[in-house]
């Protein structure tokens, strides 16, 4: 199964730490701080979940969450986390087989792009397009070498990690997606951006 982490998932946030510190992380929780109480949130590719027990820190009870994730192992770690009193529905699929039936008021993607062909990025993007509410909110973290200085050494890191997870979760993408025409088609407004890790990880805040 392509770009499935089932078997890196018991060390996934080790590995993320030591290579990047705490950039990813950050870049994550930076975000959070837009969520409302009672909101609706689809998050996709949510990893180990870490992210749940950082939405229960802001907000203890009231979200109904989404949690869509195509790795096994990664649902099992995510479903042990602390996320306190709010409603969250684990979902084991890949989000181009999940049939979304709802409407929520953020979407998050963390690092979900980068794993994808340009074909994929397409269908996930107007699949989750069409599932946000107007006004709404999506959180998009991911790697970028569309910004200025350090590509000397970012192209050639990001080949090496291709290749690491190719191995290890047969990630089909061999090289980054722009996704910014996307979001600009779709009409999207920047609500707050920023960078970490010397501009390799961009994080933006859109509004639909």
């Amino acid at each position: 199964m392509i770009n499935n982490y089932d078997k890196i998932a018991q060390h996934y946030d080790f590995l993320s730490r030591l290579v990047f510190g705490t950039s990813q992380v950050s870049a994550q929780i930076n975000q959070l701080k837009y969520i409302s109480s009672n909101s609706s949130i689809l998050i996709v590719g949510g990893g180990t979940g870490w992210i749940l027990e950082e939405l229960a820190k802001l907000h203890q009870t009231g979200l109904k969450i989404t949690f869509v994730e195509i790795s096994a192992k990664m649902i099992s770690l995510s479903k042990a986390r602390n996320y306190g009193n709010n409603e969250v529905e684990f979902i084991n699929l890949g989000i181009e087989e999940y049939e979304i039936n709802n409407h929520f008021d953020i979407i998050i993607t963390p690092f979900l792009f980068d794993n994808f062909s340009r074909e994929r990025c397409h269908k996930v993007f107007h699949k989750l397009h069409l599932s946000l509410n107007n006004s709404g909110l999506w959180f998009m973290v991911d790697f970028t070498t569309q910004t200025k200085g350090g590509n000397w050494w970012k192209k050639p890191f990001l080949t090496l990690m291709y290749t690491f997870f190719n191995l290890m979760a047969r990630v089909e993408a061999k090289k980054l997606v722009d996704m910014n025409p996307y979001f600009e088609k779709g009409g999207y407004q920047i609500i707050e951006e920023r960078f970490y890790y010397a501009h390799f990880i961009k994080a933006v805040v859109y509004k639909k």
